[in-house]
């Protein structure tokens, strides 16, 4: 069955719940962001050291009538105004996406709206035109998170094409993986980006994999094991945990590394693929060196940098609403049999459309 599409030209509501953030966003017809509200589950999840599939699930499930009654609300509407809806339907954790996609594919049953289901990935690939100056396909876009370490080439809504991702740990569990060694908490990637403020990225040697420039892969599983063994030839030699300066110089340097990983391969994909501009996304994106340091080799090679706001980098539902409000202008929706796909992937995000 597909909704009805009649022709509207009011707001969008967009639900996002594939990983732990409960997110929802209302989209005017023009594409102005009208409200954005996410809960996230960090608290509920840092005492385990990483996000539990099933609590996960139970918080969305516990969440999301409010979460999306707020967003609404903060834009000024109510139910009967909003003419479409979205919601993620892969990839992600599979419990949390069957929440949002089964309530937004609910929501546009009861009032009879278009639904659009959207691909995680082409949301991140949008996030960056919620700025008023918006970047314009062709674009290579880096997505990288504690799920996600990829490079896209974006040629428009529904032609995204990966170039290379990790081949093993994402960038974001790499930062992870590093605080929990040190005690330092999760998620560990904001801590390590504020500590290595008040390091020295190169008092520490760590190594750089996959310099390869025959391919666009990362590799950080021997970043984690080299911070693991210095660790514990450092705990051997003091007979303390690493702190003070030390601490601060190790975090420089592994945020060091990974970023400079990251930009390699990021950059190298521009020149090889003739793009001139670079699109980050994923919560990585927050990090202030990559920040930092994208737009400063970007530059060097004539590549202009498009960053999404830090609230924009983690999983939101305003960049689901982003790509949902391109479909729409196409006139395209999906049928209420869409189904969620925790390993779907981004060539095939058309698929979930008709029309």
């Amino acid at each position: 069955m597909t909704a009805n599409m009649k022709t509207n030209g009011g707001p969008l509501l967009a639900i996002e719940s594939s990983c732990d953030e409960t997110a929802a966003a209302v989209i005017g017809a023009d594409g102005r962001v009208l409200s954005s509200v996410v809960h996230s589950q960090t608290a509920a999840h840092a005492p385990y050291g990483g996000v539990v599939p099933e609590l996960a699930s139970r918080e969305h499930l516990e969440r999301i009538d409010d979460i999306a009654a707020s967003a609404i609300a903060a834009a000024g509407l109510t139910a009967e105004d909003i003419d479409v809806v979205a919601a993620t339907y892969g990839p992600g954790l599979i419990g949390g996406l069957l929440i949002g996609l089964t309530w937004a594919k609910g929501f546009a049953r009861g009032r009879d709206v278009p639904f659009i289901g959207v691909h995680h990935i082409e949301g991140h690939l949008m996030a960056a035109a919620a700025e008023v100056t918006a970047p314009a396909p062709p674009y290579i876009g880096l997505v990288v998170s504690g799920g996600h370490s990829a490079l896209y080439r974006f040629d428009g809504i529904g032609q995204a094409k990966l170039l290379g991702q990790t081949r093993d740990d994402a960038a974001g569990e790499a930062f992870d993986k590093t605080a929990k060694l040190l005690g330092l908490g999760y998620p560990g990637g904001a801590v390590i980006d504020r500590l290595a403020a008040r390091g020295d990225p190169t008092k520490i040697p760590m190594p750089r994999s996959l310099r390869d420039r025959s391919h666009y892969d990362f590799s950080f599983s021997g970043l984690k094991t080299a911070v693991r063994t210095w660790v514990e030839a450092y705990r051997k030699r003091t007979g303390h945990d690493v702190e003070g300066q030390d601490l601060f110089d190790l975090c420089a340097s592994v945020q060091d590394a990974i970023v400079d990983m990251l930009l390699h391969k990021a950059i190298l994909a521009c020149r090889r693929q003739q793009v001139h501009t670079l699109v980050l996304g994923g919560g990585v994106a927050a990090n202030s060196q990559l920040r930092r340091d994208a737009v400063a080799r970007a530059k060097d090679n004539d590549i202009t940098v498009f960053v999404p706001p830090k609230a924009l980098c983690t999983d939101n539902a305003v960049m689901i609403g982003l790509a949902a409000h391109a479909w729409r202008k196409l006139g395209r929706s999906s049928s209420l049999s869409l189904t969620a796909d925790a390993n779907a992937v981004v060539e095939a995000a058309a698929d979930a459309l008709t029309g």
